[in-house]
């Protein structure tokens, strides 16, 4: 969601490239820039000014370090005070020691905010701790539903007392019965309305009071830009809020109120909703999300969710079949689908440092070769699957996966061609050599490893080295030499 923000940024380093230091002078067209990229991503005014008038200062008053280039120096300035705005470290869900954690959900309709219930429940459940869910929306349709089919989905149960009781009641009743029965945390999901009313905070006021939560949580949507901050403030202020969930934050917004929300209303955002599956709820951490928007990819999120998918043994189990080259395309599905498991393409590359920038078309194009290699390889046999050479040498064997994939047999010639390629690659790496990387540890995956001057095969893609010409100015050369 931070692409359009990202690239705005990138121009305002482009203006300190070339400097020997920052300066008044080149400074300005660079925060003209940064000033530019936040309003276009939706981040509240007086947000906006009081960021620039921050970075100014630290970037006047900064001592640029050897070795360190001043557009540099201006990046670090510029993530520092992007977490700084956005709460500088992560506020995790209170837990009350020895008695039941009371959590109260918010917000208006539309914003997501009883999968968000959802997602937190099942976020909880993998720190083992235990939920009950209590449904007191009675007004939208279907929503005690909803949140009773969600809690099958997570294994989580839920308390209702169907859409004619009392919302105050059911929620009072929710708490008393997880109390009762020893669970950990208790979330009470609330009716949501179009706009605030008198009406929706009177009955959200009265559930607080008799329920007494130990967090009461707005659910926002990243969408509405600013207006997000407004109104997490706006509640902060009628009903008393401990925390904000952004939800929508992998849609087309613009991103201005993950910057906007703790400035404008002094609520931390606890959670962020990445995605529509009952997994894609991620704690929220102000660095983490600076390194986004800078385009510095977000690698400990991205070992977190591996962690989640990646068996320790297996990963070990597998570490030695790569380098030995006994890679076969059973595993090469099993990584394709753990892959599919952890979310999209795209979100997975744009955590990678350096594959931020990758476009759209690029990310669709992987996307749609790696469904044609799942595809072709569901249609092999085990025998194949575990045997690739067997494909190599039987152009039958390859026609008949090409039809039953739907795909052309010179797709699989080149499915198993580059399978194999990656496989000696992987094994070559794991004996230590690089193929590729002249000068590098020596070995044979090292073209000059033999003591040679010139690269063992072609010369900026002549196949016998160097062009002609630069041949024949070597011969002349070496005659030359020669009659000294």
């Amino acid at each position: 969601m931070f692409d359009a923000l990202s690239d705005r940024l990138e121009s305002a380093w482009k203006k300190l490239r070339g400097q020997d230091k920052i300066s008044q002078s080149n400074i300005q067209d660079a925060l003209r820039e940064v000033r530019r990229a936040l309003l276009e991503a939706d981040v509240n005014l007086q947000v906006v000014k009081d960021f620039i008038a921050e970075v100014e200062t630290k970037a006047q008053g900064a001592e640029v370090i050897s070795g360190v280039r001043p557009d540099q120096q201006f990046i670090k300035i510029v993530h520092d005070e992007l977490v700084q705005v956005m709460g500088e470290e992560n506020v995790p869900l209170a837990e009350v020691e020895g008695k039941t954690t009371v959590v109260l959900m918010a917000g208006l309709q539309g914003t997501g905010k009883t999968t968000a219930t959802a997602k937190l429940a099942l976020h909880l459940r993998k720190l083992n701790r235990s939920c009950l869910l209590v449904a007191t929306d009675v007004y939208r349709p279907a929503a005690i539903d909803q949140l009773i089919t969600l809690g099958k989905q997570i294994d989580v149960p839920v308390f209702e007392m169907g859409s004619d009781a009392d919302p105050v009641e059911i929620a009072r009743q929710g708490v008393e019965r997880a109390k009762a029965e020893g669970i950990n945390t208790v979330i009470v999901d609330t009716a949501g309305r179009l706009q605030i009313d008198q009406d929706m905070m009177a009955e959200l006021a009265r559930i607080k009071s008799t329920i007494a939560p130990d967090e009461t949580l707005l659910v926002v949507d990243a969408m509405t830009g600013q207006e997000a901050a407004n109104l997490t403030r706006t509640f902060h202020d009628q009903i008393g809020i401990t925390g904000a969930i952004l939800t929508k934050m992998d849609g087309d917004s613009r991103g201005g109120a993950a910057l906007s929300v703790r400035q404008i209303s002094g609520a931390p955002i606890k959670f962020i909703g990445v995605g529509e599956k009952v997994e894609a709820l991620q704690p929220f951490y102000p660095e983490r999300m600076a390194s986004r928007i800078l385009g510095m990819g977000d690698v400990l999120t991205l070992v977190e969710k591996a962690q989640e998918e990646i068996d320790l043994a297996d990963a070990e189990q597998m570490q030695e079949k790569i380098l030995s080259a006994k890679f076969d395309f059973t595993d090469f599905l099993k990584q394709l689908r753990l892959m599919k498991n952890m979310g999209s393409l795209g979100g997975i590359m744009k955590l990678i440092p350096g594959m931020g920038k990758l476009s759209d078309d690029q990310l669709k194009q992987g996307e749609t070769q790696l469904k044609r290699c799942e595809s072709m390889i569901n249609s092999m046999t085990m025998q194949e699957r575990r045997d690739p050479d067997l494909l190599s040498s039987s152009p039958s064997r390859r026609r008949r996966i090409a039809s039953g994939a739907g795909y052309r047999e010179s797709d699989v010639s080149k499915l198993v061609a580059d399978f194999q390629k990656m496989r000696s690659l992987m094994q070559q790496m794991g004996q230590g050599n690089f193929p590729g990387m002249p000068g590098m540890f020596g070995g044979g995956g090292n073209p000059l490893a033999a003591g040679g001057n010139r690269p063992a095969a072609g010369w900026r893609g002549y196949p016998g080295g160097a062009p002609p010409n630069k041949k024949k100015k070597k011969e002349k050369k070496k005659k030359g030499f020669g009659t000294l």
